[in-house]
């Protein structure tokens, strides 16, 4: 079983700057950087119960790692510009959001 501080090093070695900017990549001139959004978090536990027959025992890891697109940094020449990240299920969810409560506003005027 690996030992605390090994899973440790593994995790932080997973949210690194490489997941953070991709590889930059240029095609006629321009050269383009993405970045991404990368959160990460753990825990970790550990027991023992009480003597006997019935002893328990416990441990336990977690890890969880999520990386969403924030953008790119265009470079032309000398100039850099940041071009953001659509996150088109975000929009949806919205117009949903504010679609509902516009109804709900509605049904609760007209009684």
């Amino acid at each position: 079983m690996a030992s605390l501080e090994d899973l440790v090093k593994g995790h932080r070695d997973a949210i690194t700057v490489k997941k953070v900017y991709g590889d930059p990549y240029q095609k006629e001139g321009v050269t383009v950087i993405p970045a991404a959004k990368v959160m990460g978090g753990g825990g970790g536990g550990e027991g023992e119960g009480p003597e006997g027959p019935s002893a328990g025992r416990g441990a336990g890891t977690g890890f969880g790692i999520v990386a969403r697109p924030a953008g790119a940094f265009v470079i032309r020449g000398n100039d850099v510009t940041w071009q953001p990240a659509v996150d088109v299920d975000r929009i949806i969810a919205g117009v949903f959001t504010l679609t509902a409560l516009a109804l709900l506003v509605a049904l609760r005027r007209s009684k």
